[in-house]
């Protein structure tokens, strides 16, 4: 253990953890690039093209020049997944999605006494149906 002291283990995760955080930050970039439909075909090759032949030129050129809108875009399709997400969860529950509401409004009525139990039992039946 004698061969290779702390310090250096400490040096050899942190370059580690910054390789690691290095490629992350360029495929971020290059998903960035294919992302934006502004940019045409030849502009989305241009930028993979600096990116992937000078990387850390073409890396800090690109957050320079078009850090805001990554993370614009980056919203954009956070949204259109969370929009997507509720339109699947409500086509999932089916037209009776407020049929739970509904069934405990008739529970009310019921225990209320406005309403009979043989009622409240067709009432029931026409919601689950």
């Amino acid at each position: 253990m004698d061969d290779y002291p702390l310090l250096n283990l400490f040096w050899t995760m942190l370059w580690l953890f910054l390789w690691i955080m290095w490629f992350f930050l360029l495929f971020k970039i290059i998903t960035d690039i294919f992302r934006d439909h502004t940019l045409g075909g030849w502009g989305k090759a241009g930028w993979l093209i600096f990116v992937l032949i000078l990387p850390f030129l073409g890396v800090f050129v690109y957050l320079i020049a078009r850090g805001k809108s990554m993370t614009e875009r980056e919203m954009k399709q956070m949204q259109e997944n969370e929009a997507a997400f509720k339109s699947y969860v409500q086509q999932a529950a089916g037209p009776g999605g407020g049929s739970a509401d509904e069934l405990h409004k008739l529970s009310v009525l019921k225990d209320k006494g406005d309403i009979t139990q043989e009622e409240f039992d067709r009432a029931k039946a026409k919601l689950l149906a």
